[in-house]
């Protein structure tokens, strides 16, 4: 199939396509004219990333970890490879940090509002 037909099988645009493509994350074979030759599992690839980029991970580490990942039952779920686990715990560790620095914003900007309503009161 062209990258047309896999970005109508996926959702995902052409564009995108290509650049999942520049991160090696597709491998297309290239005809002689130049256009791109994708497969079935192709379209299973692309799901993968997908899921991959909503669990938060860039492109690189997701290069690493597209061959820890399978379908079950029509949902993207990882293999216990060492890379997924340790990429899993850093990325968790990643966000629970960013959520506690949310929080502490939080804190101070409720504490900067109450003061601010109880002088305007």
């Amino acid at each position: 199939m062209r990258i047309g037909e896999l970005a109508g099988e996926t959702g995902v645009s052409r564009r995108l396509l290509r650049y999942y493509e520049e991160q090696g994350l597709l491998k297309p074979v290239r005809r002689p004219n130049g256009y791109r030759e994708y497969t079935p599992s192709d379209v299973t690839a692309v799901r993968h990333i997908r899921a991959l980029l909503a669990a938060g991970f860039p492109t690189a580490v997701i290069a690493r970890l597209l061959h820890c990942v399978h379908d079950v039952d029509g949902r993207v779920v990882p293999s216990p490879c060492p890379a997924m686990v340790s990429e899993l715990r850093r990325e968790r560790d990643r966000v629970t940090e960013a959520l506690d620095r949310l929080e502490a914003s939080r804190h101070v900007l409720d504490s900067m509002l109450t003061s601010v309503l109880s002088r305007s009161a």
